[in-house]
């Protein structure tokens, strides 16, 4: 790999649901507000989304919303209360 560029390792269950996200949120206004606040970002999400869509066959298969769903569930179960909103006390 040559010395300017960074490789960047996920778990094939991130990449699954980081993917699945991408496609969702690309194109929407919130998000291409979001990112054009920074325009210089879209180089990167362009090339991460265009390399997980190479790399996963999963996108193609017939129980994707299996896998995904799945995916999700593992990926919640590893965070514990991260990203959770606080309860009310």
């Amino acid at each position: 790999m040559p010395d300017d560029e960074l490789a960047i390792k996920l778990t094939r269950d991130q990449a699954l649901v980081l993917s699945d996200w991408l496609d969702r949120m690309m194109g929407t206004a919130a998000f291409d507000n979001l990112v054009n606040e920074e325009r210089a970002v879209w180089s990167p999400l362009y090339s991460i989304a265009g390399t997980l869509d190479k790399s996963l066959v999963e996108i193609f298969m017939p129980d994707y919303s299996g896998r995904l769903h799945n995916a999700r569930e593992r990926l919640l179960d590893s965070l514990g209360d991260i990203g959770r909103p606080p309860t009310e006390q």
